[in-house]
């Protein structure tokens, strides 16, 4: 098969993932795949334009409604290329000639000039700003209706929105943090020699030491217990949180996490959240919880969490907590349930979506109380905010 020649010399990966970043700025819908399907499709057509722009659209577009604004972005990035090496953003600034796609920004708030045709680009939202802008990227494998919304906070979005996030949480949840065995297994990069190995190896070279069998701490995922707020002051980050807990829930290969709910009660909802079906789910959790958008008891619902039937749970386990730290019980019960949570819980994590705000000071009796025995507080208000969540329960 000869080679096609059109994009010769051409990084086809950084073509593919900025001609997706363009579509998506200008409200393209395209999968998170279409990129990769994009290159593959171009290793088998690409000796014309028109095999480029059908390959582009067969693979990056889902909806007959983004075919318009697809052919304007495309237009205007492969307008009068003669040659796959030249980047047409220069041909047009040395033209003089006005961008068709005047107007249209991508995610990070620059105007679209053309596609980095001979440079490897990263695919992170903002990623013509990353060297100037020091907040953190999102990955593109965030849902792409979604990425220029990654730091809005969550009562902005609405329903259909919120079911997006919770399959992207689902498929996020293996970055869940990890802890180390006693067990051992073979691995070439590890410190310790397994002597028994190495000498039943030797048995097929003669009894002569040729390779040496390495081990390494084995290891598992680490619990996690999800406690969340349920109350009025909670309400407009209840449905992610639920989202994020069932993300715990669904995965098999998490070590029994445990997800509980709170407003003048704890209520246990691992049972409730293990289904399949995120309707279902969330349904079964409302139903459970009868307290709901009530008031908020914090400092009896982490001490009943702690000395219940689950607290052993808790022991080694990172303890997730989201609350903005109101309670109408004195700071004094919150402190020693606090106390002895974090005796137990390998890590804890406070997740306060009033953080986000600027200069935010823990102005709540209750919630000054708890910082102290606090590993990492986040907001964790918007996608941003969760994205930097799983950073720090990864590490």
């Amino acid at each position: 098969m000869n080679r096609p020649s059109l994009l010769r010399g051409v990084d086809r990966a950084a073509l593919a993932v900025a001609l997706a970043t363009r579509l998506r700025a200008a409200g393209v819908l395209v999968s998170a795949d279409g990129p990769a399907e994009f290159v593959a499709a171009l290793g088998v057509t690409a000796r014309s334009r028109r095999d480029v722009y059908w390959a582009a659209r067969l693979t990056l577009v889902t909806r007959a409604e983004d075919i318009p604004a697809f052919d304007e972005v495309f237009g205007y990035a492969f307008a009068d290329a003669v040659r796959g090496v030249d980047p047409v953003s220069s041909k047009s600034r040395a033209a003089g000639r006005v961008s068709p796609a005047e107007g249209l920004s991508d995610a990070g708030g620059a105007t679209v000039e053309g596609l980095p045709w001979l440079t490897r680009q990263t695919s992170m939202a903002g990623a013509d700003t990353a060297e100037t802008d020091s907040a953190l990227a999102v990955p593109d494998v965030l849902p792409s209706r979604l990425r220029v919304r990654a730091d809005q906070p969550f009562e902005a979005f609405d329903a259909a929105d919120l079911r997006v996030i919770g399959d992207w949480l689902e498929r996020t949840a293996p970055r869940w943090p990890q802890r180390r065995t006693r067990r051992r297994e073979q691995s070439r990069r590890g410190r310790r020699i397994d002597l028994r190995q190495t000498m039943r190896a030797s048995r097929t070279t003669g009894w002569e030491v040729v390779t040496l069998i390495r081990t390494r701490r084995r290891r598992r995922p680490r619990r996690i217990v999800f406690l969340c707020d349920v109350s009025r002051s909670m309400q407009p980050y209840v449905t992610v949180y639920l989202h994020l807990m069932r993300a715990l829930a669904v995965r098999p290969r998490m070590a029994r996490p445990e997800v509980f709910a709170f407003s003048t009660s704890l209520t246990r909802l691992t049972p409730a959240l293990s289904h399949r079906s995120a309707e279902v789910a969330l349904a079964r959790a409302n139903d459970r919880v009868a307290d709901r958008y009530g008031g908020t008891h914090l400092g009896p619902a982490v001490a009943d969490l702690v000395r219940g039937p689950h607290g052993s749970a808790l022991r080694g386990a990172v303890a997730v907590i989201a609350s903005d730290g109101w309670d109408a019980d004195p700071p004094e019960v919150l402190e020693r349930a606090m106390r002895r949570l974090r005796g137990r819980a390998e890590r804890v994590v406070w997740l306060n979506p009033r953080a986000a705000a600027t200069g935010f000071v823990p102005t709540a009796a209750s919630m000054a109380a708890a910082l102290p025995y606090c590993d990492v507080f986040l907001p964790a208000h918007s996608l941003t905010g969760l994205v930097e969540l799983f950073d720090e329960l990864a590490a």
